[in-house]
């Protein structure tokens, strides 16, 4: 029968069967990934055609891993996925790594790269297959990945085939349109067979010709593979679903009732189960139920690998599973949950049945779906907010298992991004009128939350009204007074904010509570850093690395900040060379700026590129207003104005989201600059120099603000950097800056030749161009062009060397040599930068994107958006196509 089956689920499919073929051929020549969505109702023949797909592609020298989806696996976290990579004699990742996986597996991003990995390794060797089957039912863990894996693995020879049915077509198009856009993704879809194919299909089935009656039969399949061989032996109705059930009810009808209620018990169970589960419930010992087994497995419906039993179509398991009665399905599912807790399974395995029949009040179910929320939050947070949401829905109200189910939910929305939706489950909470224990844990519950919003003013009153109500114990207390001082850290006065810090650290002291001592120590580094305080700043946030080693970034930058870019390197050489490196958008960003500051435009675009992904990846948008308004300088500085539009359209969007005083300050002068206006430079809240972003590019604003003739704005600006100079002492650019900007204001070129000399010491080429340029200009101006000519050179040879071409051609003007503008060609190798160059080379030697990472010291993730800009300019979609261009050029 199972012969017979597959010969038929392919007749008719010659032209879906040519689509795939030409997706197999395009990956295996290319050397470069592609993925293929097969579409259809349920029975149509997707798993048939996809089966087909993976033999022709094992004949055409693919390593394969095949995984189908289960309806009841959909929050076992990448339970689907893990069925593709542990599949077959060769398997893409061991027993023994996916253990390390389990253990070690706390945030996802982490996670996706070690699977990335597993998967680059192989296809080094030959082409690689991941299939999966029925990927509407996936995990959310396991569609987490394949929406990132795609486009992580698309300079590798790596195809991805996934079946899904037309009415659940959310997890396909989720993941073919996170793909599309940097590979080739194709959807087949997969209608009716022809008239002609259901007679050929009816013959393959009764070895004749089909007579009339037969073939008006078939004619209710709707051309329906699945439906026609089921109706061939008697089947006959109306929609896929529904005409399936009478035909399976009359094949059940012949079969003894013991038999049709072990067949109900597996259909609650899953597609798949044990039939020592199906015995526990239904009270049986196993060996009593061989004969069922037996009728079941004789008659087509149930099919037995020794380990597991399963329907043989998930069609036949929805059709008996719908002739259950909805009571007793519930009960059923509750039964299940029980029983598989009792065997010592986890809360995941239990959680599918109790959300199908938990009932209100429930305890049991709600406790279970606590843990399992609690299990999965690192991996899979936004499924871990559904489970706490439906244990919160489980709860009665007003009740303190209400609240206390109610603030777990408010800590698994926050992790899961959901932050608006954590805020109204917090005021729902909250309307209720709980205990002033509740009350003061609830409030502070909602601190990541609207922190997260940039909603400091809300934060800071929640924090004060628990205060004020004293509830919830002294370490509950710790936490709101850290989280009233980090609210505080964004008031335009700072010196109330940084005794509330003070104050709450002190309290952690005598609490010693973790959580509230993390915060306070944050608060203090961020109100030291928004006052311009770098070396205050510093000492908070190294105290507050070691006490997790997870707010590392904030070190690197408050270096950074005070020109030790050599220290910033070291703890960034750390981090990148952690497997397990937290927060990684954070470290991206760290990255980006560590490149900036050190005038690498290149490598700090690619780094914002791959931060911005990242974020949105995990559905946050910490820094996207600012990574776009950077972007959008660096065009300025290359003289793109064309893409600096677009990055500040950009910016603006993501402004929407996020408009906090920071962003507003930060597109405003965006605006200022492209514009080339000074009258957006006003519509900056707060002194210039309150925003960290901002603080080297004072100088544009000020000779801005001069060309238009607004000497007060100047002025200001000016004495801004001056008082910001004088809370730092030591570090050459903040002086230099200083300095520059007052000889601008003043005109004065003593001024302008003091911070040229300070610049000497400034580890930012960018700034010692700049102020070089501002002393030649000046220098000219009075006439002096001969002493002109060596600073102009200086600033001239530096943006250019730095890739900055739009400040080269704005200093060239000046020169007397009358040169033509060096611009770098848009494709072919002299169109690569000296990085891409370097990740290049690397992968013609054979390197992965791994261990080219590890050679150059950033992250896979880098690596992968160098290659594809590599693959861009070369115009090459494969690796050895890069390797024959790579070895025609010598090195540099």
């Amino acid at each position: 029968m199972a012969e017979v089956l597959s010969r038929q689920g392919l007749r008719g499919r010659e032209i879906e069967i040519g689509r795939l073929d030409g997706l197999v051929e395009g990956v295996r020549q290319a050397g470069t990934s592609a993925l293929g969505v097969l579409r259809g109702e349920p029975g149509i023949g997707k798993t048939a055609l996809l089966d087909e797909a993976i033999t022709r592609a094992r004949a055409a020298g693919f390593s394969v891993g095949l995984g189908r989806a289960d309806e009841l696996d959909q929050i076992a976290p990448l339970a689907s996925l893990v069925a593709c990579l542990r599949h077959g004699e060769r398997p893409l990742m061991s027993c023994d790594a996916f253990a390390r996986l389990s253990h070690r597996h706390d945030q996802r991003i982490w996670l996706v790269e070690q699977l990335a990995g597993a998967i680059e390794a192989r296809a080094v060797d030959e082409p690689v297959l991941i299939a999966l089957d029925d990927v509407h039912w996936a995990d959310p863990l396991s569609r987490f990945a394949l929406g990132l894996l795609p486009v992580r693995l698309r300079t590798s020879p790596v195809l991805w085939l996934l079946t899904s049915r037309d009415d659940h077509g959310g997890a396909a198009e989720e993941i073919a349109l996170a793909a599309a856009r940097d590979l080739p993704a194709r959807t087949v879809r997969l209608g009716p067979l022809s008239g002609t194919a259901m007679d050929q299909l009816a013959r393959d089935a009764l070895g004749e010709e089909a007579d009339d009656r037969v073939k008006e039969l078939l004619e209710g399949a709707g051309g329906n593979p699945f439906l026609a061989v089921e109706m061939l032996a008697g089947v006959a109705s109306a929609d896929p679903a529904s005409r399936l059930v009478p035909g399976v009810r009359g094949r059940l009808g012949s079969l003894p009732t013991s038999t049709l209620r072990f067949l109900q018990t597996g259909a609650v169970l899953g597609r798949r189960f044990t039939l020592a589960d199906a015995a526990a419930l239904l009270g049986r010992p196993p060996v009593t139920l061989l004969a069922d087994l037996e009728s079941a497995v004789r008659g087509g419906l149930l099919e037995d690998d020794g380990d597991h039993l399963s329907f043989r179509h998930d069609l036949l398991r929805q059709a008996i599973y719908a002739d259950v009665p909805p009571s007793a399905r519930k009960a059923l599912h509750r039964e299940a949950a029980a029983h598989l807790v009792t065997t010592g399974r986890s809360p995941m395995d239990a959680a599918p049945h109790i959300l199908i029949g938990a009932v209100p009040g429930d305890e049991q179910a709600i406790a279970l779906l606590g843990r399992a929320a609690h299990d999965v939050l690192p991996i899979a947070p936004a499924l871990a907010a559904d489970l706490a949401i439906r244990a919160l829905e489980l709860a009665p109200v007003a009740s303190p298992l209400r609240f206390e189910v109610g603030e777990q939910a408010i800590v698994h929305l926050t992790r899961a991004g959901r932050n608006r939706q954590a805020v109204r489950t917090g005021q729902e909470l909250l309307a209720l009128r709980p205990s002033l224990d509740v009350f003061g844990r609830l409030q502070a519950a909602l601190g990541d939350p609207l922190w997260n919003l940039s909603l400091a003013q809300e934060l800071r009153h929640r924090a004060e009204s628990g205060l004020d109500a004293g509830g919830g114990g002294p370490h509950v207390q710790a936490r709101l007074a850290a989280l009233r001082a980090l609210a505080m850290s964004r008031d335009p006065d700072l010196e109330p904010a940084r005794e509330a810090g003070c104050a709450a650290l002190a309290q952690t002291v005598e609490t010693g509570d973790r959580q509230a001592r993390v915060t306070s120590l944050l608060a203090l580094g961020e109100i030291e850093l928004n006052a311009g305080r770098g070396g205050a700043a510093l000492s908070h946030f190294t105290a507050l690395r070691l006490v997790d080693e997870a707010y590392t970034a904030e070190e690197v930058i408050a270096h950074q900040h005070l020109d030790d870019y050599a220290a910033a390197e070291r703890l960034l050489a750390v981090l990148e060379a952690e497997q397990e490196a937290p927060r990684p958008g954070m470290l991206r960003w760290a990255q980006a700026n560590h490149h900036l500051g050190l005038g690498r435009l290149d490598d700090a675009e690619a780094e914002l590129l791959t931060m911005q992904h990242l974020e949105r990846n995990v559905g946050e948008s910490v820094h996207q207003v600012n990574a776009h308004v950077i972007r959008c300088w660096i065009a300025c500085l290359r003289g793109e104005p064309d893409e600096a539009g677009v990055c500040l359209e950009a910016a603006r969007q993501a402004l929407a989201d996020k408009p906090d005083r920071g962003n507003q300050a930060a597109v405003a002068f965006a605006e200022a600059i492209i514009g080339r206006t000074a009258s957006r430079l006003r519509d900056v809240e707060g002194p210039f120099t309150r925003w960290r972003l901002l603080r080297t590019w004072i100088a544009p604003a000020v000779r801005l603000a001069l060309r238009d003739g607004d000497q007060d704005l100047a002025g200001s600006l000016a004495a801004q950097a001056d008082a910001h100079a004088a809370l730092n002492p030591g570090v050459p650019t903040v002086h230099a800056i200083a300095a520059q900007v007052a000889g601008l204001v003043g005109d004065d070129l003593d001024l302008l030749a003091g911070a040229h000399e300070l610049a000497r010491s400034s580890p930012r080429p960018l700034v010692r161009a700049d102020i070089a340029a501002d002393l030649g200009l000046a220098l000219m101006a009075r006439g002096r062009g001969g002493e002109a000519l060596s600073p102009l050179n200086e600033a001239h040879d530096t943006f250019t060397d730095l890739g900055a071409h739009g400040e080269a051609a704005r200093v060239r003007a000046h020169l007397e040599t009358g040169s033509t503008r060096t611009v770098r060609p848009v494709q072919g190798w002299q169109a690569l930068t000296a990085t891409e160059k370097k990740v290049a080379r690397l992968i013609a030697a054979g390197h992965t994107n791994r261990s080219a990472a590890g050679r150059l010291v950033v992250s896979p993730h880098t690596i992968n958006t160098h290659l594809t800009s590599v693959y861009r300019k070369l115009a090459v979609n494969s690796r050895v196509q890069l390797t024959h261009i790579a070895m025609s050029h010598p090195e540099d």
